[in-house]
């Protein structure tokens, strides 16, 4: 893990994007995603960490950057967002083909993850 969260090339996609509220403060739920992707939820990723922002980007493999906020709730609570990212650069079309078992697993995982953070 490094504390440098690597620049997002010029040519990148979004491909989705999900949101979830917590009851826990932003600084808990956010060191609880740290520790959850330092102890193997990152599935063999390079993590970068901004602590200042609450933010935490996975890069993995050629095409995947996973970008994960934690930001304060207006009432209580905070709301975790998550982005899948798109980021080849040779053949960008390949990286959303490449793609298709990811987003179609994420909200599941994504629902997943933020049950894990809520019971940490």
């Amino acid at each position: 893990m490094t504390d440098a969260l690597p620049t997002l090339p010029e040519r990148h996609t979004v491909l989705r994007s999900f949101a979830g509220h917590l009851e826990a403060g932003p600084d808990a739920v956010f060191n609880q995603l740290v520790t959850a992707m330092a102890s193997g939820a990152a599935g063999g990723g390079n993590v970068h960490i901004d602590r200042d922002r609450r933010r935490l980007v996975l890069r993995r493999g050629w095409w995947y950057r996973g970008e994960y906020q934690v930001l304060p709730e207006e009432e209580a609570g905070s709301l975790v967002q998550y982005e899948i990212i798109n980021v080849a650069q040779l053949l960008p079309w390949a990286g959303s083909w490449a793609a298709a078992s990811v987003l179609r697993a994420a909200p599941r995982a994504f629902q997943a993850l933020l049950t894990g953070l809520s019971h940490s």
